[in-house]
């Protein structure tokens, strides 16, 4: 029986939510407050998490910040419920890695549809690894170790230096091999009937990209281009699934990136149907702050040409332009002259309504 748990503090409502799921055939761990329920998860490990916002003490954002930093939770399906329809809020709890995020009321078969649908997507990657028991795994490798490319890369795995525009795969090529970036930016992309881009992963020093086909066992449906000189290591396929298959440590770190994958792949859609253009920009750019981490003098920066910063908004060069233009207006950002993106009021940027 899976396991859910319910964080509440409204006993009404958490009663009548109980009793669902229970009928439902879930077995329910119900808490009436954050410092409980972060307590509990870390105790039973449920299979999925349902977390109200408002809270005395740790409220969900506190709670979520928590356990999507604890390796037994992290990769957890996590779901906000609130009376507080605002989109800012709902973005908040987006952005903190909530796989949903229900409005008070909501339909009883919209949250167990989402429910059904978040465990099966999470137990379908866990099945992809294969894991062994723990008697048969590879623990050679610590946890602290796991974080990056410690695990993966041996000497024997060479880095290479690739030039700027250099295309490291496409749509319906065969994958070889997991790609490590020393240096460097590299895009993803898709292509439509049109020749339309739209960026949907861009990858910096320290990541990790290329896997999602290598474990799906299909081939590549994106391209991925370099943005700048870069130095790759290319780790073997066959090298990477022995690991995957014999490490639990590595393979709970690729679990958890595929999930935040999807859950980043989602947004991007919600955010190109329903957003204003100057909404469709501003998530852009805090998109680009929080993956590349880039700063000058304290302030955030974008390093990125206008060409592809309009092809990770999803809009044309010339609006993307015109709204750049429109910010530095306003003194949310500054332009140098070498096109760099210097973002003067990041709390702004990130809240902006419309």
């Amino acid at each position: 029986m899976k396991k859910i748990l319910l964080i509440e503090d409204d006993k009404s409502f958490r009663d009548k939510l109980d009793q669902l799921l229970s009928l439902s055939g879930y077995k329910v761990l119900s808490c009436d407050n954050g410092k409980t329920g972060i307590e509990t998860a870390l105790k039973e490990s449920p299979q999925f998490i349902i977390c109200d916002v408002q809270m005395p003490d740790i409220d969900g954002y506190g709670v979520i910040h928590i356990l999507s930093n604890h390796p037994k939770t992290s990769g957890t399906p996590f779901i906000f419920l609130s009376g507080n329809a605002d989109y800012v809020n709902q973005r908040k709890g987006m952005s903190l890695g909530a796989d949903d995020y229900l409005v008070k009321p909501f339909d009883s078969n919209d949250l167990l549809n989402t429910i059904r649908l978040r465990i099966d997507k999470n137990e379908s990657l866990k099945n992809k690894f294969h894991l062994t028991s723990d008697t048969e795994k590879d623990d050679s490798f610590s946890p602290s170790s796991i974080g990056k490319a410690s695990c993966l890369i041996t000497e024997r795995h060479e880095t290479q230096y690739f030039k700027r525009k250099h295309v490291l795969y496409m749509p319906g090529q065969r994958p070889s091999a997991l790609y490590y970036i020393k240096s460097g930016k590299v895009k993803e992309f898709i292509v439509n009937e049109d020749g339309k881009e739209l960026i949907t992963g861009i990858y910096s020093k320290g990541d990790f990209f290329g896997y999602t086909e290598i474990l799906k066992e299909c081939n590549y449906s994106k391209n991925a281009r370099l943005m700048e000189d870069s130095s790759i290591v290319l780790i073997p396929k066959e090298d990477f699934l022995q690991k995957i298959h014999t490490n639990s440590i590595i393979a709970k770190e690729f679990i958890t990136m595929l999930s935040q994958n999807i859950s980043e792949n989602e947004k991007i859609i919600i955010n190109m149907a329903y957003n204003s253009l100057r909404k469709k920009v501003a998530i852009g750019i805090v998109r680009l702050i929080d993956k590349l981490k880039e700063s000058k003098n304290g302030k955030s920066i974008i390093n990125i040409s206008r060409e592809d910063l309009a092809h990770v908004v999803g809009s044309s060069l010339e609006s993307t332009i015109r709204t750049l233009k429109e910010f530095k207006t306003e003194k949310l950002i500054e332009v140098e002259d070498n096109g760099t993106i210097i973002v003067l009021d990041e709390q702004k940027i990130r809240n902006l309504r419309h």
